[in-house]
Formats: C-alpha cells, structure tokens, sequence
C-alpha cells in the first residue's frame, strides 16, 4: 500500500501552489485569534479554495480523510469561532479569502450578490458606485468578509435601522459537509415554497455548511445626516431620550450608543484625537445619529426641536455642524475598545435586554460584579437603541491584570445570570465561537439545545464542520 501523502500535498494537488500556505511565518495569521485567548495552536494545513467548486472539493477531500475544517473569512471575530480548537490534529482552515467577486450588481432589484471573500468595505463600495447603501457597518469592516459577517449574524452601528446581517441577506450559496452545493442565491423579497434554509446557515459559525457567496439586500443612498451627543443624568432618561428622538424624527434614527462616563473618559485619556464633547461632564452620554436617502428630511432641525423640548434627565447637548464634527462625536465611542486595553486587563461581556430594561439590569450587573471583585470599574458603551449593551469590565487599580483574568468566569457568569433574569442573551452580536459554548450548555432552554444538535447532526453527522464551536455537546 502506497505511503499517505501528508495534507499539504493532498489539497495542493487539488488547489494549486496558491491554494496552500506553506507552515510557519506565512500562515502564522491565519493561526492568530484577535482577542489573544485561542492562540499557539496549529493545523495540518491551511487552504485558500478560488472558487465555490474548489470549496466542494476540499470538503469532498476532507470527507474522505476524516478531516475537520475550520471555515475562515477575515478572522476578525472575538468569540474564537474562525480559530483552531484545542484538538488541532486532523484539522484543515479553510480561509475564503480568494472567493473575493462581485458576482452582480442590480440597482433597479435593490441587491447585490458577493462572494464570501469579499470585505465588507468591498461591498459597500460596489452598492454606491450605483447609487445605492449596504447598511452594515462597524469597525473592522475594511478586513472582515461577508461570508464571516452572515456566519455570525454580525450586528454593528445600524441594526437599529437596517437589522443585523440577517435581515440584509437574500439568498445564499452554501457547500455542505459532503461537498454538496446549495444553490440558494435567489433575490427574493418573498418566497413561501418551503423551509427557509437561507435562516439555518445565518449565525450558525459555519458549524451547518460554508457559505461561498450571498445576495444582499440595498438601499436608497443617505442624502442627509444629523448627528448629536447629549450628557445624561442617568440610563432611564436614555432611554426616555431614545423613545422621544425615535418619535419625533419620524422613525429616521439610524444610530443610538449609549456611553458611560468610565468609557468616555478612557478613550479621552488614551486616544490622543479624542476630546471633551461637551462643557460640562456627565454620568452618562447618547450618540444619535439621523439618516434620510431625502434630499430634503431637515433632519438637524426635528433633532434641536426634540431635543430642546426634553427636560428630565438631559443635561447639555451637541448637534455636529459638520461632517468633521460628526466624525469627532462617532470617534469617541469607535476608540473605547482599542483605549480600554491601556487602561488595563479586561473582562468583555456582549449581552442584550429589551430597551425598557437597560436602567434595572444596569444597575443588577454593576452591583453583581462589584459584590464579587470591589473596586472592579465597569466600562459600559454600546447599541442601547437595539439592545446592546458591551458591558465591559477594566481590573480595579493596582490589581495584578492576572488576578483580575484569573476572575473571568465567575464575573462573566454574574454577568450572564442578571442577563437570563431580564430574559436577554448573553451573546448579542459577536456570537458563541468555542468562547461560550458552556454558557450555552448552562442557560438555553434544554429543547432549544436538544434542537440545535439535531440540526448539526442533519447537516454535518461526523462533526467535521467547525467542531467545538456554538453547539454544546450532549448530555453524556
């Protein structure tokens, strides 16, 4: 019998040099995890399919060398669901990285179908140069790939709008785990002949199927923009603020963040571009931001007139003048992630509660963690307008960073606790990854996880897509 060739040399005869990256310096980036929690692990090969064909032959191949893949698009996600596991012999990363085309491009039909490889910025670069919006938007848009984006359901600054990933997604292209190919790329606004498979892959980590391309849904281009930050005396009347601006904008509100003062002031303190909003300090601030595809919405005028006739609660406020004003408000709260890594080590936590409950759990969470780690300073910014809230936690001062990170998962689980009270999710828009699996297997409703592994077994019964990631194992 014929010596087994070792994997590189198996899928570079099926891809091609440019399908495989060598070991070592060159596929170091592919083997990092941004966040630092899931790093120093290898593969047996890392693999860059040109096409949707070559996707479902390197599935066909690792069907038949009992091989799990790792799906990866830009490798910017926070929950380590793009890294490799801790069982890292017999598995591939599969990075869609060369599957980088706009297919189409209909303005009339409002869509635009994309390969998986595409960037974001890509994406939204091809909808306006016909005059058009894709919506999703959030930091890392210029690395991270729409394929990623739908894998996570990511969410971003204008859910509140325009809806996570999934609402913006048409149709789907998919290679299953025996290197089938769904060809679901329908631009559809509605079509009731069946199960809606599309929802099935959507948020689902790659864990079901890989998704190789999407048709995306479009908007008119914004026209205008109003863009203000408010000083707050506490969350409620954020909250209030929102539901008034909501109403009387005519339901134009593109964006809501809420920051905390511990968060302003960290991006102020570490981000050399960022200053004072406003005169006076306050406890809490709202970024809003208005949208109209309107040439004519008279936007800045609806939010003075809101904003002038709201008294509980808001202390002084800005609307930007100009775009470059604008840029400064949406800076202060884009630098608090990359700030409140100087100011210490940090337990992140990306929960959601109905809106109406942000001031209770708030004030639940914060008096959790304090009662199990005095002196603990809470970093809370985020989506308050959709819900979602980085309930983020910096070490106290002069703690060691290792004795705070050695606190992780009991603060997280108070965290998570106060969350299931306000019936939210302890997983808001970064997703389960192999970060939260456990957390999955301690809170979700047991039928609802009975359900998930049914459907991981219809899809993938040897478990080779993603192993370890979202679906908690069964009860032994």
């Amino acid at each position: 019998m014929a010596a087994r060739q070792p994997v590189p040399t198996v899928f570079r005869q099926l891809l091609g040099d440019a399908g495989v990256v060598e070991p070592g310096d060159a596929s170091a980036a592919y083997l990092a995890e941004r966040r630092g929690l899931f790093a120093d692990r290898s593969v047996a090969a890392v693999v860059r399919p040109g096409s949707t064909d070559e996707v479902a032959a390197v599935l066909r191949q690792s069907a038949t060398d009992g091989l799990a893949v790792i799906p990866q698009g830009g490798n910017t996600g926070l929950c380590g669901g793009a890294a490799p596991g801790t069982n890292t012999e017999g598995t591939i990363v599969l990075s869609l990285e060369r599957l980088n085309t706009i297919r189409a491009v209909d303005a009339e039909n409002f869509s635009l179908t994309a390969e998986a490889g595409c960037t974001l910025s890509a994406v939204q670069q091809a909808a306006a140069a016909v005059d058009r919006l894709f919506p999703l938007s959030y930091a890392a848009e210029a690395d991270c790939q729409i394929g990623g984006n739908l894998a996570t359901n990511a969410g971003g600054m204008n859910v509140l709008r325009y809806g996570n990933a999934r609402e913006l997604a048409l149709g789907l292209e998919v290679v299953l785990a025996d290197g089938q190919v769904w060809d679901g790329l329908r631009a559809l606004r509605k079509d009731n002949s069946g199960y809606d498979l599309r929802d099935l892959f959507i948020g689902a980590e790659g864990t079901l199927g890989i998704i190789t391309a999407a048709t995306l849904r479009l908007y008119p281009a914004v026209r205008e923009r109003a863009t203000c930050i408010v000083g707050l005396d506490d969350v409620a009347s954020a909250v209030a603020l929102f539901a008034r601006l909501r109403a009387e904008s005519g339901d134009t509100i593109t964006s809501c963040e809420l920051m905390g003062r511990m968060p302003l002031e960290t991006a102020i303190a570490y981000a050399p571009d960022c200053h004072e909003p406003l005169p006076a300090q306050h406890p809490w601030y709202l970024l809003v931001e208005l949208s109209s595809s309107a040439r004519d919405g008279d936007l800045a005028r609806r939010l003075e007139r809101a904003l002038a006739e709201s008294r509980d609660g808001v202390g002084d406020y800005r609307i930007a003048s100009n775009a470059d004003q604008a840029t400064d408000f949406w800076r202060l709260r884009n630098r608090i992630p990359e700030a409140q890594k100087s100011a210490g080590a940090s337990i992140k936590n990306d929960i959601s509660v109905p809106i109406a409950d942000m001031p209770a759990f708030l004030q639940a969470a914060s008096e959790a963690v304090i009662a199990r780690c005095e002196g603990v300073r809470i970093c809370a910014f985020g989506h308050i307008g959709d819900g979602n809230i980085h309930f983020n936690l910096t070490q106290p001062a002069g703690m060691e960073p290792s004795v705070f990170l050695a606190q992780w998962e009991r603060l997280t689980q108070a965290v998570h606790d106060v969350v299931m009270g306000f019936r939210g999710s302890f997983a808001a828009e970064h997703g389960v990854g192999q970060l939260k699996p456990g957390e999955v297997a301690r809170l979700k409703d047991p039928v609802e996880q009975s359900l998930m592994r049914s459907l991981k077994a219809a899809l993938d019964p040897d478990n080779r897509l993603n192993p370890g990631k979202v679906v908690p194992p069964g009860p032994s």
